[in-house]
């Protein structure tokens, strides 16, 4: 149930992140969902991509610091509340949020990406409570 995610930290500059996408396009690598925390210096992009381990290798190369983390997916209906359920469920079994950041397909669903302090415990709450938790391989086809 777990999923991939690539972190590379980034020098708060211009043309960084442009080095980072045009990498990735270069390795035909798709980019399913991504999201940026920064401070004044740096900027830490955490990306979900189709083929991690090779989203990892090329940035390497190319000289950033990369990371690689798992992470749970979440499928959700695309409506007021959705969210707020299954943060409830979270809440109830008493599992810490790190951070979340969301995306849409062309489906009426939403999927969000969490980072938990203990995933297998995490995963398995989502799941009693009927929360759709999606495979890697289902993140990366996407």
């Amino acid at each position: 149930m777990k999923v991939s995610q690539i972190s590379v930290f980034l020098e708060n500059k211009s043309g960084r992140l442009a080095e980072v996408t045009q990498a990735l396009a270069d390795n035909n690598i798709n980019i399913r969902a991504l999201c940026i925390a920064e401070t004044i210096d740096y900027g830490v992009l955490r990306l979900i991509a189709n083929d991690p381990a090779l989203a990892k290798k090329v940035l390497s190369e190319r000289g950033f610091t990369v990371t690689e983390t798992s992470v749970l997916v979440v499928e959700l209906e695309d409506k007021p509340g959705g969210l707020a359920r299954v943060i409830k469920v979270l809440a109830q079994s008493g599992i810490n949020i790190e951070y979340i950041y969301a995306f849409l397909t062309r489906s009426e669903k939403a999927f969000v990406v969490f980072r938990l302090e203990n995933m297998d415990e995490a995963a398995a709450a989502l799941q009693k409570a009927g929360v759709r938790v999606l495979t890697g391989a289902e993140i990366y086809a996407l």
